[in-house]
């Protein structure tokens, strides 16, 4: 079991979702966490920001991104930095060997311009681009087998992708117009609070926020095109809630012509019978998926209702952003990739209540 242990690095290890890396990777069988950095907190021990892992990590102390340092002491990587802060981390980490697992949008996206178009920047390494394998395992597990590099992908691009996998795979819909009405807490925007999102203005809130379009999009069309091989358009609005934890995606598309309930739960179980994580939600309690029965946990629910007027079918997926959304999917995808099982450090129930 010891000769199997892969050192990891957690690079950016004081935020959300730093922290929940350290959580799950705690008592992960095959990991030994070996450095965890932070420029505002070198020095000072993990519990000092994450007070929850007080007497995990007894002796693991902040320390700085040095990259010789990471490779004397790292055989992979986990970047859970700002969007455009890994593009000076992960293409100096490769030249090394080591595996990079990255939680940022900077190599998500497959074409170069899109970076332009929805992050405000020219990406710079458009072959790494290529290189790059989408870090969802519901669609990219043979690709992720001895990946270097992984991009994990956004918590509403997950929400909405599981959503409508079903329906788009199996060409169920019109593929020219998709809406995903997605809502998540307050955690998404980090540990960093802004104007908008300290507690006393973003308890109580319901709140559309980026919705003329926003970037995460960019992802659901990527990757649904690719599974059908045509241009699938998809519009997205996020929304502000107050709770802490989860993403609720409703996707909204219309049926290319009458199907039964049991005809499209069909399409659900036929996508994710196999699938380790994901949970169909259909005529059982509480009726539709909802993040609270997900939180602190890796599985996503995901479910439909119909409105047979207008042939509009919704589709449902609840995930918690911080784990299925970012750090447990991240593992997962790592998980493949160093050809251990795929549940390793993950197989843990949801709270509740939560």
């Amino acid at each position: 079991m010891l000769s199997l242990r892969k050192r990891v690095c957690v690079l950016g290890a004081s935020g959300y979702t730093g922290g929940e890396l350290l959580r799950l990777l705690a008592y992960h069988p095959y990991v030994e966490v070996a450095m965890a950095t932070s420029r505002e907190y070198v020095g000072k021990p993990v519990h000092y920001v994450h007070f929850n892992l007080r007497g995990i990590y007894r002796n693991l102390k902040f320390s700085e991104a040095n990259i010789d340092a990471i490779t004397k002491n790292c055989d992979v990587v986990f970047l859970s930095l700002p969007h455009g802060v890994s593009l000076n981390y992960v293409p100096k980490v490769l030249e090394t060997g080591m595996v990079v697992v990255d939680l940022s949008a900077d190599f998500r996206l497959k074409k170069p311009e899109l970076y332009r178009i929805w992050y405000g920047y020219d990406h710079p390494y458009p072959d790494l681009l290529k290189k790059a394998v989408y870090g969802m395992p519901e669609l990219h597990r043979e690709e992720l087998r001895n990946a270097k590099l992984i991009a994990s992908p956004g918590c509403n691009a997950t929400a909405g992708i599981l959503s409508l996998l079903p329906l788009v795979k199996h060409r169920a819909i019109d593929l020219s117009k998709i809406v995903i009405d997605a809502k998540v807490g307050s955690s998404e925007a980090g540990s960093k609070p802004s104007i908008a999102d300290h507690h006393p203005e973003r308890e109580g809130t319901i709140r559309p926020y980026e919705a003329e379009g926003h970037r995460h999009a960019a992802e659901v069309e990527q990757e649904l095109s690719g599974i059908v091989g045509q241009e699938v358009a998809v519009s997205m609005v996020p929304h502000a809630v107050g709770s802490i934890r989860g993403a609720l995606a409703s996707s909204h598309a219309w049926l290319l012509q009458e199907m039964e309930d049991l005809e499209l739960l069909k399409l659900y179980v036929a996508t994710y019978r196999n699938e380790p994580f994901v949970r169909i939600v259909y005529k059982v309690p509480p009726g539709f998926p909802d993040p609270k029965y997900v939180v602190g946990s890796n599985y996503a629910d995901v479910g439909f209702a119909v409105e047979r007027r207008l042939k509009r079918v919704t589709s449902f997926a609840a995930i918690d952003n911080l784990v299925k959304g970012a750090a447990g999917q991240a593992i997962q995808a790592f998980n493949i990739a160093m050809g251990f099982e795929e549940t390793a450090g993950l197989l843990i129930p949801p709270l509740k209540p939560a």
